[in-house]
């Protein structure tokens, strides 16, 4: 019987393009995960969308002359069109600006203010004084009061994870444009953290197998939380469904309530698409399911701690008890899969820094495997990396392209050149048995990597296997057994067993050159599926069309299993899967790349 998992996948901001750093903790991770899990016979909902509420989107727009829904129509398409191109299988990508993600936003935000976890507080809210609208707490940057961090956030201190308010911060000052804000009187809602210091320090106390980085940050947090502002001071977001709240023009959810919430609307949209409106329910209300979070590690606090008193609130499970609100028992996150940062030259990858290298140009100019496989295989899965051109150069050419690329047009070639198809194996040797039994081990061995999301071990045991095959090839030479065809073909039919299991193993991490190699072997159909980008009518907006990625990956598909190949399959004259990369480009990097400025 299959389980069901829920890769729920941190939303991207609509405020721009984005970079390779956000798909290194968020995109090709997660695809990988949902990659393996589907191979394996599960169940598998991918969701996510862009994160389009809030003052970065406000900000964009003025800097462009567009509303703000404007500005996110233009890059959610730009995103969605680049998540596409990286083929990041998700069963629906949507998002925050949906008729059907308000709903549910208000329907989670009434069961908790039902059940106690909302109190009002009156507080001291920033003001730009040359424009005079509020700025968000994130939108304040100055010294940390509490560590002396420089670069501390108006609602937390990155260096010491502690959470913070604006109007604390030592010699606060705009991000937007360095001015020193007017502190103001302002009343907001918020949700009342304390009140689930038991339920939550009880839940983190059972998630021992979690990466060590996400669970020693978030129980530092849950001895000394604070009641967290929900509410805005904005026009641009979803709207309060209280009396007293939900016709004022400058009062918003604030835009992270709103946008964690996305992982349970969007499952909430694919069921309505789907046909069967309670679909969801198999993900969320059965607790035998998984729930695995990806993220970078800067949303460790909201996934690990927010996130989850959310759903204990909505739930009637926080310290104060309550009833059940109206989606039932939500479940709450069974493995929070958080990455370090991919940096380059040191720092993180920052748009306004100059320090960026956008994913569409990196996928226009290398394609998508070669990203994939960099990230899987020297990504910053538990500690920061530094992105080097020269490290890029060397394992695409030296790795993909010498190591499994060669063994695959070498193997088909040599098949093709003397037999036209797959040969027989009629007299098989110890030396071919021990590589067969290498390669069939591996899939226990990466597959269980891969259930614990661990893509470095993963990826280094499937090219293991590659590695092995082309040693079996150097050693065996059957391009010198042309009087000893019997055992030519042996060693042939060996090789192409090794090159389909080999394909198999690194279908999650190279599905578009896993569909080329499965060609390429004379197989026909869909070997990895991609996803689809439509335009399709909101479900509650009348007139409104939202793009959304998804796909069917429901049908026949590469399966988790050595499978034997097909003795007598017609072969084609192979061409090469990767292209190797002028060793200059590690030196300066193609013309496009950026420099700090």
């Amino acid at each position: 019987m299959s389980s069901h998992v829920l890769t729920a996948v941190a939303w991207p901001y609509a405020n721009g393009p984005r970079h390779i750093g956000h798909v290194s903790g968020i995109g090709v991770p997660s695809d990988v995960f949902s990659r393996y899990q589907r191979m394996a016979g599960n169940r598998v909902l991918m969701v996510s969308g862009s994160d389009e509420h809030g003052t970065p989107i406000t900000v964009q727009a003025d800097k462009e002359g567009l509303t703000p829904q404007q500005t996110v129509d233009k890059y959610h398409r730009i995103i969605s069109e680049d998540l596409r191109g990286l083929g990041v299988t998700y069963d629906l990508y949507t998002r925050t600006t949906t008729g059907n993600h308000a709903q549910v936003v208000q329907e989670i935000f009434k069961a908790l203010y039902r059940n106690g976890y909302v109190i009002p507080k009156t507080t001291t809210g920033a003001i730009s004084p040359s424009t005079g609208r509020t700025l968000p707490d994130r939108y304040v940057e100055g010294t940390c009061p509490i560590c002396g961090y420089d670069g501390a956030r108006g609602d937390q201190c990155d260096n010491c994870g502690n959470q913070l308010d604006a109007a604390e911060l030592i010699n606060p000052r705009s991000r937007i444009n360095g001015e020193v804000p007017k502190f103001v009187e302002t009343e907001h809602l918020f949700l009342d953290l304390p009140a689930f210091t038991e339920t939550l320090g009880k839940w983190l106390s059972t998630k021992t197998g979690w990466r060590p980085n996400v669970l020693n940050f978030t129980k530092n947090l849950v001895d000394d939380m604070r009641p967290r502002p929900i509410t805005r001071d904005l026009d641009w977001g979803v709207t309060i469904p209280l009396d007293g709240w939900r016709d004022q023009p400058l009062k918003r959810f604030y835009v992270w309530f709103d946008a964690v919430i996305g992982y349970f609307s969007a499952s909430v949209e694919w069921a309505r698409r789907s046909g069967d409106p309670d679909a969801w329910k198999a993900w969320w209300n059965d607790p035998d399911a998984e729930v695995v979070h990806f993220m970078g590690k800067d949303n460790i606090t909201f996934h690990a701690q927010i996130w989850p008193a959310l759903l204990l609130g909505h739930n009637g499970q926080g310290d104060r008890g309550g009833e059940p609100g109206p989606y039932g028992l939500l479940n709450l996150p069974t493995e929070i899969a958080s990455s370090e940062f991919l940096t380059m030259s040191g720092s993180k990858f920052s748009t306004s820094r100059g320090t960026v290298i956008y994913l569409h140009d990196f996928l226009r100019e290398f394609g998508p495997d070669s990203l994939r496989y960099f990230i899987s295989a020297a990504g910053p899965e538990t500690q920061d990396v530094d992105f080097t051109w020269d490290e890029f150069v060397r394992r695409v050419n030296f790795e993909l392209n010498n190591e499994w690329g060669n063994l695959v047009n070498r193997s088909i070639s040599m098949a093709y050149k003397n037999n036209g198809a797959i040969p027989a194996a009629p007299r098989p040797t110890a030396a071919d048995e021990e590589l067969l039994a290498l390669s069939r081990a591996a899939f226990d061995t990466v597959g269980g990597h891969l259930q614990r999301s661990r893509f470095r071990a993963a990826i280094t045991e499937a090219m293991r296997v590659v590695g092995a095959a082309n040693k079996y090839l150097s050693e065996q030479e059957p391009w010198k057994l042309k009087d000893d065809p019997e055992r030519r073909d042996t060693v042939l039919h060996t090789a192409l067993q090794v090159v389909q299991d080999a394909n198999t193993l690194l279908t999650p991490f190279l599905p578009h050159a896993a569909q080329k190699v499965h060609e390429a072997l004379g197989g026909t159909g869909i070997w990895a599926a991609q996803p689809e980008l439509l335009d399709v009518p909101d479900l509650d907006i009348p007139g409104r069309i939202n793009p959304i990625l998804t796909g069917d990956y429901t049908r026949e598909q590469a399966r988790w299993v050595s499978t034997p190949i097909q003795v007598g399959r017609p072969l084609q004259k192979p061409t090469p899967i990767f292209s190797k990369l002028p060793p200059e480009l590690g030196e300066t990097g193609p013309e496009w790349a950026p420099i700090e400025r």
